[in-house]
């Protein structure tokens, strides 16, 4: 049956002509009325009509005038970087991290609590979902006016339309109605995305990638995922389970995954394992490099090992050669299935940069039909500590004011 489009109301039409404005100011202001109708091809009329509301509001502001050979000069508009509040949370690091910050993605306060491995919790105190009430509550503290709403970004299997964590292994949380949780506990519009998700809009938004329509970020650190964008949006897939590569079995014979499953990416490739499997090496080989950066096998991490590489140890050879080569044949898949002709790498795994990149690439061109005819560009970048941060302001603006 041929389905016919129903008109927008003219409450839908006053709501989309206002966010374009807004768009507009928030993206090239300060700027005229006139520039603004010319852009957005609303009627003078329509743009002086609702700038007067965005200025009632508090939105938007004037900010003097710009000569001009001819006429009276244009009055200049620009949006008021303080004019609404929002608290964004990360959740996918050892502590929860919250911040409130303006509509620049500019922190203002910042707070952070401990969390706690869930299968050894036995109190409501040590609960994730207590810890995150603390943080907003401690957040709220700071200011209490204006605010926006709530973004967050949170590891694991998230459904962003019902605000839902699927799935998140590390916390213990199953089908959590969280933004519905915190919508009746604080009242304020909250949005959540996976944070590898977050990673994506923070760098497309407020990094160096805004005319990087397609592209993906690959994150491996404590665990491993991806972030997809096609043409500017977001690539969710069914179930919301698009970008989790890290469970995607490459060992049958493996190691237990936090997630049930045996032999998972992120079993082989993410920090703990490299930390775990770099700390047998230097118990192995007391003369290696990795043992003098590091003073002894227990106090190995991660800047240790890639500190040792990069002095070229030759005792990690071999988990350099198989953490390139795993990681290698993820991105050839990706490119293989999607011809996303840009990925960028980062985590703390991903700074060994160079050595791995130099395999990575060597796997992808092999295995990839697409990347020996339009070589994809891969490069590892190193993401501001408040990435996921940013990403998460960016999914509450887009949201509620459509900035994005």
């Amino acid at each position: 049956m041929l389905k016919v489009a129903s008109k927008a109301t003219r409450q839908q039409t006053k709501l989309h002509n206002s966010r374009l404005i807004l768009k507009n100011v928030y993206a090239r202001g300060p700027i005229s009325r006139a520039d603004i109708s010319r852009l957005t091809n609303l009627t003078a009329t329509t743009v002086s009509n609702i700038i007067a509301e965005q200025i009632s509001e508090g939105l938007v502001e004037e900010v003097g005038s710009v000569s001009i050979e001819r006429g009276k000069p244009p009055t200049l508009i620009s949006i008021i970087d303080n004019a609404r509040l929002l608290i964004a949370l990360d959740l996918s690091r050892d502590d929860f991290t919250g911040a409130v910050m303006n509509l620049r993605g500019e922190i203002l306060a910042e707070q952070s609590e401990p969390i706690y491995d869930h299968s050894t919790r036995n109190c409501e105190e040590n609960d994730p979902l207590t810890t995150v009430y603390h943080l907003i509550d401690s957040l709220l503290s700071e200011t209490a006016t204006n605010l926006l709403g709530i973004g967050i970004g949170a590891p694991g299997i998230i459904d962003i339309h019902s605000g839902i964590v699927r799935h998140a292994s590390n916390l213990g949380w199953n089908d959590l109605m969280l933004c519905e949780l915190l919508l009746e506990r604080y009242g304020l519009p909250t949005y959540i995305v996976n944070d590898n998700q977050a990673v994506l809009l923070a760098e497309h938004i407020f990094g160096n990638y805004e005319e990087t329509p397609d592209l993906i970020v690959i994150r491996v650190g404590r665990g491993v995922g991806a972030g997809i964008m096609f043409n500017g949006q977001l690539v969710h897939g069914h179930g919301s389970g698009s970008g989790e590569i890290g469970h995607v079995v490459v060992d049958e014979s493996g190691e237990l995954c936090r997630c049930g499953n045996v032999g998972c990416l992120e079993t082989v490739i993410s920090r703990p394992a490299i930390v775990k499997r770099a700390q047998e090496i230097a118990r192995n080989y007391p003369e290696s490099r990795l043992n003098e950066v590091a003073g002894s096998p227990e106090s190995v991490n991660i800047d240790s090992v890639i500190q040792a590489i990069n002095l070229g140890d030759p005792h990690l050879t071999p988990l350099l050669q198989d953490l390139g080569d795993h990681l290698g044949v993820a991105i050839a898949n990706l490119i293989g299935a999607l011809g996303t002709p840009r990925i960028l790498l980062c985590g703390s795994v991903a700074q060994i940069g160079q050595p791995l990149l130099d395999i990575i690439e060597v796997e992808v061109q092999k295995r990839t039909l697409n990347a020996r005819i339009n070589k994809p560009k891969i490069d590892v970048i190193q993401s501001k500590p408040n990435v996921v941060l940013l990403g998460a302001a960016a999914s509450l603006l887009s949201n509620e004011l459509g900035l994005f």
